[in-house]
């Protein structure tokens, strides 16, 4: 099907995305690709396939080992869905009908493929923030860990995030407001449609995030210092705990560094874009885009194969043995 996207003389060819060319007022998919716009979407589509089977890996072994029936699985599962289906549904949306279209072009398409994106991303981001939650109180709070972190609030934890990532779609969707871009609005109208629903889908989740893993840094340094202090006073117990501290800063580090790498500058960008009179350039935006549901690829890695655990899950999955017979109640180094 041929997208036809009417634009602005001021824009340049050079400003579009490399798969569209000028025909006449209107831009259109190029009939003949060049190699970039090959090579673009080759690299796109390998992102999708690895964020599916990635995101897969973490759901059935979740799913079926036993031993992974846990609360804090319970919610890397829900993120896992989220991550799986920005795989499946955004991933070949955005590359079928790009941003660069849908900047200025709000078909149905479009409206769809960006309802895809507001609820799922934002679903993965709220599903971290729960994460980072049940991170608190194991490590910070172990002793009443079981007894105030139950499947029952796990359960309602999940119902939130998904319940809260609707909202905020549909508020975006009522007010007309797709990528930061309005129709026939104020700006005070254009300033609340997009500043407020960026404030609750990532800022409030962020600030959250940050407060809660200084938290837990500051009471695992704490604990080590005092695991220092009572144990004995020798050369070998102070280079364990000084490698058990490293090892718990360096993956909160890890945790909170991908995640604000992948979706701060498009946040930043989306929140001042109504704050100026340049639209900003569509490269910028296709790269920022791009830039956040990359991050969907990347929490596997970081939340599960993180774990000796997962990672016999997936040996055991991926060699084909769960074919071949009940695997379920293995036990998982």
């Amino acid at each position: 099907m041929e997208t036809r996207v009417t634009v602005n003389r001021s824009h340049t060819v050079n400003d579009m995305h490399p798969c569209y060319e000028l025909d006449k007022t209107y831009y259109v998919f190029s009939k003949n690709p060049s190699i970039r716009c090959v090579v673009l979407y080759v690299f796109l589509g390998l992102l999708s396939v690895v964020t599916i089977c990635g995101n897969l890996l973490v759901i059935i072994s979740i799913i079926y080992f036993k031993q992974l029936h846990t609360s804090t699985n319970y919610l890397i599962l829900s993120l896992a869905v989220a991550d799986l289906l920005v795989g499946v549904l955004v991933f070949p949306l955005s590359m079928a009908f790009t941003v660069t279209a849908c900047l200025y072009h709000e078909g149905l398409f479009c409206k769809i493929r960006t309802s895809f994106d507001i609820v799922l991303s934002t679903a993965s981001i709220l599903n971290l923030c729960c994460i980072s939650i049940d991170r608190y109180y194991a490590i910070c709070q172990p002793l009443t860990y079981k007894s105030k972190i139950t499947n029952q609030i796990i359960g309602f934890m999940i119902l939130m995030s998904w319940g809260t990532a609707a909202l905020i779609c549909l508020g975006v969707m009522f007010s007309g407001c797709i990528q930061g871009q309005c129709e026939q609005s104020f700006l005070i109208d254009a300033l609340i449609s997009t500043i407020l629903p960026c404030i609750f889908s990532f800022y409030i989740p962020v600030i959250t995030m940050l407060s809660i893993y200084l938290k837990i840094l500051l009471v695992a340094k704490r604990q080590a210092n005092s695991i220092q202090n009572t144990i004995c006073q020798n050369r070998n117990s102070g280079i364990t705990v000084s490698k058990m501290e490293r090892k718990a800063t360096k993956t909160l580090a890890i945790v909170m560094g991908v995640f604000l790498l992948c979706w701060t500058p498009y946040f930043v960008c989306i929140i001042f874009q109504p704050l100026i009179s340049d639209i900003t350039p569509i490269p910028v935006i296709e790269t920022l885009n791009w830039l956040t549901l990359f991050n969907s690829m990347l929490n596997p890695f970081i939340y599960a194969f993180f774990y000796s655990w997962f990672r016999s899950a997936f040996r055991i999955i991926i060699s084909g043995k769960i074919l071949q017979g009940d695997f379920s109640n293995s036990k998982l180094l």
